[in-house]
């Protein structure tokens, strides 16, 4: 990748726990954030979460996705055991705000979240992961635990040597069951 921008390294104190931030700017102009702990150069194989933006989630506390809950998870155990969140700027499964509300409208009318997607003329996750590629090269880290239930993010990162999956396991709610189930029978994820 070409011409992206990087930010200096700032601390973050957080209800977490306190980590260090910098920022990658990439060629399209989305910045995506890596918040990783201090001690990440030390460690052989830190913990790593490529975490993809959920405005819903992430920031209103929406129950119908789990990914509020699993950023939570990844920051409060990197905290504890040392790694790297990466904050993957792909709202959406990269197709923006805007057509993730319009997918939400398809789902109040019973459309599950991939057909939702479909219908919008999109694929079921049109996320690319180049820049999660970069920033692991920038910060020198060639070995990682992966924390994910995605098998899409495992294969993803082909320049990097996973030595670990590990789950995030949440706890489904009603608003979110149908949801999870459609991750993991047509999405494949390992739910």
């Amino acid at each position: 990748m070409k011409n992206i921008e990087i930010s200096e390294i700032a601390t973050l104190p957080t209800k977490h726990g306190t980590f260090q931030i910098q920022a990658f700017k990439d060629e399209t102009g989305k910045e995506h954030l890596a918040i990783f702990t201090k001690n990440l150069s030390e460690l052989d194989a830190p913990i790593v979460r490529v975490h993809s933006e959920c405005l819903t989630g992430d920031a209103i506390g929406s129950v119908k996705c789990d990914c509020g809950e699993q950023l939570n998870f990844a920051l409060e155990l990197i905290a504890k055991e040392g790694g790297l969140v990466i904050y993957h700027r792909q709202e959406g499964r990269n197709i923006g705000l805007l057509n993730k509300v319009n997918a939400y409208a398809l789902q109040d009318k019973g459309y599950d979240t991939v057909a939702a997607n479909h219908q919008l003329g999109f694929r079921a996750d049109e996320r690319t992961y180049e820049i999660v590629e970069f920033i692991l090269h920038h910060l020198k880290i060639n070995a990682l635990k992966l924390l994910t239930n995605n098998p899409a993010k495992i294969e993803s990162l082909s320049d990097i040597k996973i030595v670990e999956r590990l789950p995030i396991k949440i706890t489904p709610n009603p608003h979110n069951e149908a949801y999870l189930k459609t991750k993991k029978e047509q999405m494949g994820h390992l739910l």
